[in-house]
């Protein structure tokens, strides 16, 4: 059994969970769940990012003190990251005794060892606000291309990088303020002094991947350069202990507290389990001599490889703690192929697509996006709405909803004694291990390719034995039961698969299959004689409108953010109850939406289509409409079709019709067709594509 720690990056304190967020939270959260899963002993932490500038301003700007505004953000952010289902074992914040010990513990290491220098910096000032302005809180104009507005370290317009000391016109973001240069004396982490070990380091055991090695290298090439890890007063943080008595507000910059955070975290967690079964030892993770018997990883976004993988390791070897041992860096997340936006309404908060969406919507479409390798994933919503509908409803659920029926009503619940197709079973179970090893390698979108195949071959399985033909033939039984118990089982090693990515269905699934243990290992027991009990739906399919709800109430939390309060002049005008033309004035059979949405139409597979005995019009369809059972389905079309012609077409059925008792038997909807009756009919057929049981809308 391996012993891991698991971190993800730190959210900043200073505002709302957003899906770029969630994309690295959920990312974590399934690999935590996967090597679980295999029966290692994983523990998983994270916290907010609670001190900087930022917070401090944001305090200020809400009435409040940074320690109120750091504890509300907190609580939210622990409540967003609850809805979508991740685990932490422990979620702390920077601002922490813990963090504070820790810090200092690292920075007097260093210190002690030579590592830590001073020199004078001179720095632009705010003189209203008393305070240095970081290059982002500076703006002005370029001294390169003349461009107006830009920030105080790179223009926009033609690229250049350049110190903020350089910008023309230079103003105070913060009080709008021209800022004075001011001198003061700054503390620095030698990090050149490392360069040689981290250059094996970046290159050794795997500890990064191949892309990130290779950027990194280009700051090598370079020349690190030393790092400031000091700021002056105003600034909310820690103090920089041992300082001489004339520079008493010195404070860590906010990098350097921020990963030390996970370790933070981590000993939080040991403090609240001392003494329990399930105690841990701060040591045993993160003494320099433990490097080789526990494993540490940190997840991560490209952009801040930088700090984890130069000065994060460069800090922990200069004050001998151990290393990670893996950072894994993912890409930018972007909507619709576009960077998130909010005025298009995809910049989209965590709290928002959760008040539209099941959270395991995403998981899965994350899961089946993330591979290995730093590459940027696209949250396409079109393609979203497809993927889900049609592999989760389409392909996986709809398994245990065509067998689950006849098993409950015709055999109580029981599955057969044998397994009539072991080599298929045998072949889904094996593909375990290559699903295992693709989470654990972090290709997600990979193990969920795997675990689709195996959802099709349970599908064309149940396609083939057509058990609600079976049923309907006399001493046909026993075979019913064997077909329909081998298609249970499929549905129970996808559900091994698929929690790590979805615990809150597979949980369901769990009561569902009347079975307690999901692990990896219990896929090698198949349920044999076996009761079942009956099967509720266990998801929904997404509906184009939730989407684009979603989507507009993200650009409406921006409008209410900057649109200012209705006047007469600019409130929206009384909507005319006039007739827009002498056409709409004279029409009075209009139905209204309301009427319309009565009408449920689904999209319907045709298992069989057969002529009808003693009837002249009629065929008679046996339909897949996603249910747990086929509908049977009279239509007057057989003088316009063969029924060879409409066997495996998706059509459109009618489903909420009342139940017609005809001569010939009970139909259970109607199949659309367009022409006359008289001169011809053809029926509506729809793509391949489209998912069985789909609502039309």
């Amino acid at each position: 059994m391996r012993e891991i720690l698991v971190t993800s990056a730190l959210p900043y304190a200073n505002g709302d969970i957003h899906l770029g967020h969630l994309l690295e939270h959920i990312q974590t959260d399934i690999w935590v769940r996967a090597m679980k899963a295999q029966s290692h002993k994983v523990t998983y932490v994270c916290a907010d990012d609670a001190h900087g500038t930022g917070i401090m301003l944001k305090a200020e700007a809400n009435g409040v003190t940074p320690e109120e505004q750091i504890a509300a953000v907190k609580a939210s952010h622990e409540a967003d990251f609850s809805k979508f289902l991740i685990d932490y074992d422990n979620y702390h914040t920077t601002h922490s005794e813990e963090n504070k010990h820790f810090s200092e513990l690292i920075y007097r290491r260093l210190n002690s060892a030579g590592h830590i220098s001073t020199k004078d910096v001179e720095q632009l000032f705010d003189p209203e606000k008393q305070l240095f302005l970081a290059d982002r809180f500076v703006k002005g104009t370029c001294p390169e291309c003349d461009s107006p507005d830009q920030y105080g370290d790179n223009c926009e317009v033609c690229s250049t990088t350049y110190n903020a000391v350089e910008l023309k016109d230079p103003r105070s973001t913060i009080s709008g303020a021209t800022p004075i240069l001011k001198t003061s004396k700054h503390y620095f982490f030698n990090l050149p002094e490392f360069e040689q070990f981290l250059k094996d380091w970046t290159r050794s055991d795997n500890r990064l991947q191949t892309s990130v090695a290779n950027k990194l290298q280009e700051w090598f090439d370079s020349g690190l350069a030393t790092w400031d890890i000091s700021r002056d007063a105003p600034y909310f943080g820690f103090q920089i202990p041992d300082t001489p008595s004339d520079e008493p507000d010195k404070y860590f910059y906010v990098w350097l507290d921020a990963p030390v955070g996970y370790m933070a975290s981590f000993k939080n967690l040991c403090d609240k389990r001392a003494g329990t079964d399930q105690a841990l030892d701060f040591d045993h993770y993160w003494a320099q001599e433990n490097e080789h018997k526990t494993e540490v990883y940190h997840f991560i976004g490209k952009d801040i490889v930088y700090f984890h993988a130069l000065f994060w390791p460069a800090m922990l070897a200069g004050s001998e703690l151990r290393t990670p041992t893996g950072v894994f860096a993912h890409g930018f997340l972007m909507v619709n192929g576009e960077k998130m936006s909010k005025s298009r309404g995809t910049f989209i908060n965590a709290k928002t697509y959760a008040e539209h969406l099941h959270p395991e919507y995403l998981r899965y479409y994350f899961a089946s996006k993330l591979s290995d390798k730093v590459e940027d994933i696209n949250f396409d919503l079109n393609d979203f709405m497809q993927k889900v509908n049609s592999d989760l409803v389409g392909k996986v659920v709809n398994i245990a909803s065509r067998s689950a029926g006849f098993l409950v009503k015709k055999y109580d619940g029981m599955l057969s004694e044998v397994c009539v197709e072991s080599a298929l079973l045998e072949d889904i179970t094996k593909t375990g291990d290559e699903i295992a090893a693709a989470y654990e390698n972090r290709e997600f979108s990979r193990a969920m390719r795997l675990i689709m195949q195996c959802a099709d071959k349970a599908n064309e399985y149940i396609d083939d034995k057509k058990p609600w033909s079976l049923a309907k033939i006399e001493g046909k039984e026993q075979e019913v039961q064997d077909v329909c118990s081998v298609a249970i089982n499929i549905f129970r090693q996808l559900m091994v698969y698929l929690a790590p990515v979805l615990p809150e269905l597979t949980a369901n699934a769990k009561e569902f299959l009347n079975i307690d243990d999901l692990s990896f290992a219990s896929r090698n027991q198949w349920l044999l004689g076996h009761k079942i009990n009956k099967f509720k739906p266990l998801m929904q399919r997404i509906e184009e409108k939730d989407v684009a709800a979603m989507v507009e109430d993200s650009k409406a939390s921006l409008a209410r953010a900057d649109a200012p309060a209705a006047t007469e002049s600019n409130k929206p005008a009384a909507k005319d109850k006039t007739p827009a033309t002498d056409a709409d004035a004279e029409q009075t059979d209009y139905i209204g939406i309301e009427d319309f949405a009565k009408v449920e139409m689904k999209v319907a597979h045709v298992l069989e289509c057969n002529h009808v005995e003693g009837a002249d019009k009629l065929l008679q369809f046996t339909l897949d409409v996603g249910e747990d059972k086929p509908r049977n389905v009279f239509s007057g079309i057989r003088k316009f079709y063969e029924p060879e012609q409409l066997v495996d077409k998706k059509v459109i059925c009618v489903t909420n019709l009342a139940p017609r008792k005809m001569k010939f038997g009970i139909s259970e909807g109607m199949v659309l067709s367009t022409g006359e009756p008289k001169t011809g009919l053809t029926v509506v057929t729809l793509p391949d594509a489209c998912v069985v049981g789909d609502v039309l809308a």
